[in-house]
């Protein structure tokens, strides 16, 4: 299954998020098929960036986002 998740950069006590579709099977920080956008929570107020076309277009064909990336991607006005 295809799914939308965050994979996590930045240093350590610094997360830095990036939203990519990949399949399930692979690791969080592994292999993925596109990145869609940032997230970045060490910033007040947080700054989350999504390519709204894409996000919906993946969703179109049957990706699945995580419970954080809905949050987000309601955060962001794509859902």
């Amino acid at each position: 299954m295809v799914k939308i998740r965050l994979r996590r950069m930045g240093a350590k006590k610094a997360p830095y998020y990036r939203v990519v579709v990949a399949d399930s099977r692979y690791p969080r920080d592994g292999r993925f098929i596109e990145e869609i956008g940032t997230y970045n929570p060490c910033v007040s107020p947080a700054v989350i960036s999504i390519d709204a076309e894409r996000a919906k277009e993946w969703i179109k064909t049957g990706a699945q986002p995580t419970d954080t990336v809905r949050a987000l991607l309601k955060k962001a006005d794509v859902l």
